[in-house]
């Protein structure tokens, strides 16, 4: 498995990193201005992972503003719930 000298997750290509930092935003909570908010692309490794430095990743924001970031969390909530019976 490849690793990083920044201890970091690696992510093979930018899309998948897009879609890893959105699923971030659906399962964890993250204090406002905290947490990832973009993607990049490591100068030691060359793969890609997340940062908490702007500007906010295109896909993210367009899923935090038409709302589906929230409406996924409330389905992960009852998904859990669910999984305990």
């Amino acid at each position: 498995m490849k690793t990083c000298p920044s201890h970091k997750k690696i992510y093979p290509s930018k899309e998948i990193a897009e879609e890893a930092l959105i699923e971030a935003h659906t399962r964890f909570e993250y204090a406002k201005n905290t947490g990832p908010i973009a993607v990049y692309q490591c100068d030691d490794c060359k793969e890609f992972h997340f940062t908490s430095r702007s500007p906010m990743n295109e896909k993210l924001a367009a899923y935090l503003k038409s709302g589906k970031i929230k409406l996924q969390k409330e389905a992960n909530k009852w998904a859990d719930k669910w999984r305990k019976y």
